[in-house]
């Protein structure tokens, strides 16, 4: 039998109705039940199962029916999305996941922008006195202590993504940040360089923090002294990273390759390497942390750390609905998820230059 989907995206329907949760377990080869499980976000699934159940679900372009839900007690689940990001690409992308997911999981997902200070406590009460079920913060709202601690005397259900030690006390979704700094600078030292500048991110964030570990960590175990001239502050913001780079292009020595805690900085080096006449890579290898749409949108195209910005969004939307939905007095057992990075190579980075450097202004 053919279980390949059709070839155009047109919903399979039975005769005289939408499709049913039934045909969605046929076509994905489980039970109902399971399907069930899937829709309402709960996290005793199989991840292949998973997969297939929402590969069904989009081939039949399946909609949950609302009243239904409602009258099995599961009614209507309402989650906030705090955002406070420099990274236009970083938004883009988380935004994207949750909005997914949160379809998926027939919730609905209010998003606010929340910057750090006093409106952060407005906005979040606002959202608790709305009857919001949960929450997800994204990085830098991940660490916001007053957030976090509001939320936790409101007794909300919070994911915290994208942070570099998170607490115990709320869920989180991450990848190991020090490793994947630490894969990268190797990476960056196989080629041979030995002078590389490193461009930290948010000094408040912790990620920040474990990334700047993973390149010190690196550099110790090829028995490279660390050099504090060729460290310099970032805040994730395309501005920092100019002047960041224009800090370490103009030493008097300067790095042969620049690793860069986020694409946007990473970009904006790569500006400034090109206006001071050196090339990349040639001259200068550049790469960044993240993989957001920037980092194939200048050229060269950055080599980047992968980090799954859409699907940790997905993971933190799916795990907040399994809180929120588990029966009463179930505990869950994966409150801290690890997601993998990938190192990407692409056109940013070569081994150093043989001949001497010419000089640039």
């Amino acid at each position: 039998m053919d279980t390949s989907p059709p070839p155009i995206a047109k919903p399979s329907r039975r005769a005289g109705g939408a499709p049913t949760i039934s045909d969605v377990a046929r076509r994905a080869g489980v039970s109902p039940m399971t399907v069930s499980r899937v829709i309402n976000g709960e996290s005793n699934v199989r991840p292949v199962t998973r997969e297939a159940v929402n590969a069904a679900i989009t081939a039949l372009n399946y909609a949950p029916n609302p009243a239904a839900r409602s009258l099995a007690g599961a009614g209507q689940t309402r989650i906030g999305l705090l955002y406070s990001n420099p990274s236009a690409g970083f938004l883009s992308e988380f935004l994207l996941g949750s909005l997914d997911q949160a379809a998926r999981s027939d919730v609905q997902i209010i998003v606010e922008k929340c910057e750090l200070g006093e409106h952060e406590l407005e906005v979040t009460r606002h959202l608790i006195a709305g009857g919001i079920d949960g929450i997800v913060l994204p990085p830098p709202l991940c660490e916001a202590d007053a957030i976090l601690e509001l939320l936790a005397e409101a007794r909300i259900p919070t994911v915290s993504v994208a942070s570099g030690r998170p607490s115990d006390e709320v869920l989180a979704v991450r990848i190991d940040d020090r490793e994947a700094a630490l894969t990268m600078t190797r990476h960056i030292m196989a080629l041979g360089h030995r002078r590389i500048g490193f461009i930290t991110g948010n000094p408040n964030l912790s990620a920040s923090a474990r990334r700047l570990e993973g390149y010190g960590a690196a550099l110790q175990e090829a028995g490279i002294a660390l050099d504090e001239t060729l460290i310099q502050s970032g805040l994730y913001t395309y501005r920092s990273g100019l002047d960041a780079a224009e800090a370490l292009l103009a030493l008097p020595e300067p790095p042969t390759a620049i690793f860069s805690s986020n694409d946007d900085m990473a970009a904006a080096t790569v500006a400034v390497a090109h206006r001071r006449g050196f090339d990349v890579p040639g001259d200068l290898t550049v790469c960044g942390f993240d993989d957001t749409t920037l980092s194939t949108a200048i050229w060269p195209e950055l080599t980047t750390i992968y980090q799954p910005i859409a699907d940790m969004a997905r993971v933190a939307v799916e795990m907040l609905v399994a809180t929120i939905r588990r029966p009463s007095g179930m505990i869950m057992s994966d409150r801290h998820r690890l997601l993998d990075y990938t190192l990407i190579r692409r056109q940013s980075d070569a081994p150093p230059r043989q001949r001497p450097r010419a000089q640039h202004g």
